[in-house]
């Protein structure tokens, strides 16, 4: 029982903590700019978190290693530096997006601008990772995400139309604006693709101690928490073929997003829609944090450890502290949460090979997993999309800014 449990929340944990900003913002872009004809990108992206997911758990599991450790130890320092400088130029991007949308969340809720929200969400994000247990941040935050399933309700009360929707499930070449279609597959790719998820996943699995007995947990919960995660974000790319694409209108500020429960839900669709773009934005900042100082302090051999005395493991504490300043601050700075979640979301898919190709190596190592290494199955779909991402990622953003 106490393992149908922990299978039980941590599906839940997952599906709380998959839909953020990126996964919101680019699937309502998709639909409003494309109506159903992108959800092969949304689940293309699933698929490969959910693989990543599970490799990453299984690699924690089986070797008792971090990741980061691990690339720096088989790939030597200057590939691991290579990752990190990619991975948190890109990442802190991506916390910018996320403290920017609990800021936007805020301003809606309220009618106080944006630039009076971002310093304050910024400091709670600090204080609940400097004060908070690792369980509290991956199942607390995450539960209270759950909200997000008003997309779903919504979407299903819309009207959606169901063989349209098949039919999108199958790549199709665009019949209009063939960059911004590319551009926006790349971007629903990078939302749903992000690396600060198994990151963060697998330093969990070390946090709570787990071995080759936690493999079929670890299955279950990659499985399906990011398949019912993915559902999510079809969902809001739904409501926005069904509320946005009609009328003709784009996804051009966060108060676009906010109709696409208002219209089919009314007032409560509005508040539930302020609660699930706050909480989902406030997780996935906590998760970002955490997981670049885990690359850090990982790689570099810190004293790390979320459970751990910030006093005790100084230099990972001063990490994150000083990544959700810098993010918070390109905010304040005049960057438009919006338009930062379409490029970083972009530059996250097109940078994948970087963290990915390397962790694919490691999952083919049996002097780390033994007998528990990766399949060709496995290997193949990360690494089929993974190269997908960053081709249409290369291709269509220098394009898709000229033409802006």
């Amino acid at each position: 029982m106490k393992r149908v449990l922990q299978i039980a929340l941590g599906i839940v944990t997952s599906v709380g903590g998959f839909l953020e900003i990126g996964s919101i913002a680019t699937a309502a872009q998709a639909g409003a700019a494309f109506g159903y004809r992108l959800a092969w990108s949304i689940v293309a992206g699933t698929v490969c978190i959910a693989f990543l997911l599970e490799m990453s758990g299984r690699f924690a599991a089986c070797s008792g290693r971090t990741i980061p450790d691990a690339l720096r130890e088989r790939f030597g320092g200057p590939v691991y530096l290579t990752i990190v400088a990619v991975m948190c130029c890109v990442s802190i991007l991506v916390l910018g997006a996320e403290i920017g949308g609990t800021a936007v969340a805020l301003q809606l809720g309220t009618g106080i601008a944006l630039r009076w929200w971002v310093a304050p969400m910024a400091v709670l994000a600090w204080f609940i990772v400097w004060r908070g247990t690792f369980g509290f941040i991956e199942n607390g935050v995450s539960l209270l995400g759950l909200v997000t399933i008003v997309f779903v309700v919504a979407a299903v009360s819309g009207g959606p139309d169901y063989g349209a929707l098949a039919r999108g499930l199958v790549p199709r070449l665009p019949d209009h604006r063939p960059v911004h279609y590319w551009y926006v597959a790349v971007s629903v790719l990078g939302a749903s693709i992000s690396p600060y998820l198994y990151y963060f996943y697998s330093s969990g699995a070390i946090e709570d101690k787990w071995n080759v007995g936690y493999l079929g947990i670890n299955r279950w919960v990659a499985g399906i928490g990011m398949g019912f995660g993915g559902f999510l974000s079809v969902a809001v790319m739904v409501l926005a073929a069904i509320v946005l694409a009609p009328a003709g209108r784009e996804v051009q500020h966060y108060r676009d997003l906010s109709d696409l429960t208002t219209t089919v839900l009314g007032t409560p669709g509005f508040w539930l829609f302020v609660a699930a773009l706050g909480i989902a934005c406030l997780g996935a900042t906590l998760e970002i944090a955490l997981s670049l100082a885990y690359l850090l302090a990982q790689g570099l051999g810190w004293e790390w450890g979320e459970d751990m005395d910030p006093r005790r493991s100084a230099r990972f504490s001063l990490t994150y502290t000083v990544i959700i300043a810098v993010a918070a601050v390109i905010v304040l700075a005049g960057a438009d949460p919006l338009e930062l979640t379409n490029i970083s979301m972009a530059l996250t898919a097109a940078s994948l090979p970087v963290g990915v190709l390397p962790f694919l190596v490691l999952m083919n190592d049996s002097d780390y997993l033994g007998d528990h290494t990766n399949g060709p199955l496995g290997n193949a779909v990360v690494l089929v999309i993974s190269v997908l991402a960053m081709v249409l990622g290369v291709i269509s953003i220098p394009l898709q800014l000229a033409g802006s």
